[in-house]
């Protein structure tokens, strides 16, 4: 019997210290996000037990429970009605990287790799792997609470609120221009392209509320500072000699806006007096934010989000295998190091440019290779009914694109199964790239959804019913060469000392 939403959170909030510990709650696609005030008082391996959890992230003085898709939604509801009843609920700004497990954000944020095993794969049992992915997350935490880190996760946490809106209207595009191809309804086509536009015409002035919601501005000044990229009447403005456009600079000069509307506001702040503030602090916000964005940002900003698009197709089209190996192959150790974050706004900039990034394909393919490297390793422990049991129920999650319990409770652990599965994500990579230099370039309408959930997303300049099929055979290959390299790397033996080994 599925556990109810309300026992899993009621199951959670002791364990991690109870109300008075927790100092925020959000939730991504796959995570409920807690700001703890002491991580002492956090019972990690208990809440791992809980059912319905998948994994654990510990991440500075946040800690990500993965929960999943769609049962997130309603165990973070539950978990604030019960921290509103003890009057200590704190709604925090923004979320989790994009998506719980996936490149948009779903594969698993902050781990650290450790030591391969030094001999099979017989080296530790489930209770010894899990130790040693805790002791793993906690060493990445422990590293991971760096400027540029803590910079990368604010981004994030401006985008991450986007993706459902990103992935509903990406949905409905997709859906639209089959209707369209087919010449089908074609009464119901344009209300359809309304629906699913409307946001990403718009979608600047959501990047600017958010941006001052995550860096302590007012969220309706930094959405009112972005809203001018967006306006019509910049036509009418020059800015070094070229009339502006309506949507120049996209995402990017949202988000320079609002940061800047951020500063001025707080720079009046602590200058303006009190009497005067509610109506001097909006005003010389949105004026001085506004004019520095007209005559300066979005030209910048344009020039910028014109060469990440520039660069991402000639990137394909000139060294697609290549290009796909790197990025299918590195994104696994982008997420343990955190720098995964940094793509976010450019998933969103060539969303809002083409209808679609082509990166996102490349990179989900590191979790095919996760997927192969878990079967090979579930093929070799045939004895191992701890670990074979943890695959077993991970498995359908990293089919689906949420990779952690498969990285956290195997091959992170035991070390080499990670650097096979990078192996299998850069085949997979390799292979979607081959075609994009033959000219059939692959795309995501959203970021967040990886793995199988990924395919209603997919389109390319050459339609989705071909982006699909390549999506899928890369998809195979990466499970492919992730199974083999995992399998024929280990001979099965045991070594003398089955702990596993601190990473230094």
């Amino acid at each position: 019997m599925q556990r109810s939403p309300y026992d899993t959170a009621t199951a959670l909030l002791p364990l991690v210290g109870g109300p008075a510990n927790v100092t925020s709650v959000a939730h991504c696609m796959t995570r409920l996000r807690l700001g703890i005030a002491d991580r002492e008082r956090v019972d990690a391996e208990a809440v791992r037990a809980v059912p319905g959890v998948l994994g654990l992230v510990a991440d500075g003085d946040t800690l990500q429970v993965v929960i999943g898709p769609g049962a997130v939604v309603a165990v973070t509801a539950e978990f604030e009605t019960l921290l509103g009843a003890a009057g200590t609920a704190h709604r925090a700004p923004g979320d989790d990287r994009p998506g719980g497990s996936g490149p948009g954000g779903p594969v698993p944020g902050d781990s650290e790799r450790g030591d391969p095993a030094p001999a099979g794969l017989r080296s530790a049992d489930g209770a010894d792997l899990a130790a040693r992915g805790a002791e793993l997350k906690a060493a990445r935490a422990r590293r991971n609470a760096t400027p540029l880190k803590t910079a990368l996760r604010r981004i994030a946490d401006v985008f991450v609120p986007l993706i459902p809106a990103l992935i509903g209207c990406g949905v409905l595009a997709g859906f639209n221009g089959l209707l369209v191809n087919a010449g089908w309804l074609p009464w119901l086509t344009p209300a359809l392209a309304a629906i699913a536009s409307g946001f990403m015409a718009l979608i600047s002035v959501f990047v600017g509320y958010n941006t001052a919601k995550v860096f302590g501005g007012t969220p309706v000044l930094g959405g009112a500072v972005a809203a001018i990229v967006v306006y019509p009447g910049v036509a009418k403005v020059t800015a070094f000699g070229v009339a502006l456009s309506p949507g120049q600079g996209g995402v990017l000069g949202a988000l320079a806006a609002a940061l800047l509307a951020v500063g001025v506001e707080r720079w009046c702040r602590g200058r303006v007096p009190d009497a005067l503030d509610v109506l001097l602090t909006p005003t010389v916000t949105v004026l001085v934010a506004g004019l520095a964005t007209l005559y300066g940002l979005m030209y910048a900003a344009g020039v910028v989000s014109t060469a990440i698009g520039t660069a991402a197709n000639w990137l394909l089209a000139t060294t697609g295998p290549l290009a796909g190996l790197v990025l299918g192959g590195l994104f696994l150790p982008l997420v343990m190091l955190g720098l995964h974050q940094a793509l976010i706004p450019i998933h969103t900039t060539l969303i809002q440019q083409q209808g679609y990034t082509v990166l996102l394909p490349l990179l989900a393919m590191a979790g095919a290779g996760q997927v192969g490297a878990a079967l090979a390793v579930y093929a070799r422990l045939r004895h191992d009914t701890s670990i074979r049991t943890t695959i077993r129920s991970a498995l359908p999650a990293g089919l689906l694109g949420v990779g952690e319990p498969l990285i956290y409770g195997v091959s992170l652990p035991l070390g080499r199964p990670f650097f096979t599965a990078c192996a299998g994500g850069a085949a997979g990579g390799a292979f979607v790239g081959f075609f994009a230099v033959l000219g059939d370039r692959v795309g995501a309408t959203a970021i967040g959804p990886s793995g199988w959930a990924l395919f209603p997303l997919l389109t390319g300049n050459r339609g989705p019913a071909l982006a699909a099929a390549v999506y899928a055979g890369g998809l195979l290959t990466g499970y492919a060469v992730g199974f083999l390299a995992t399998y024929l790397s280990f001979d099965g033996g045991a070594p003398s000392d089955p702990s596993p080994r601190r990473s230094r």
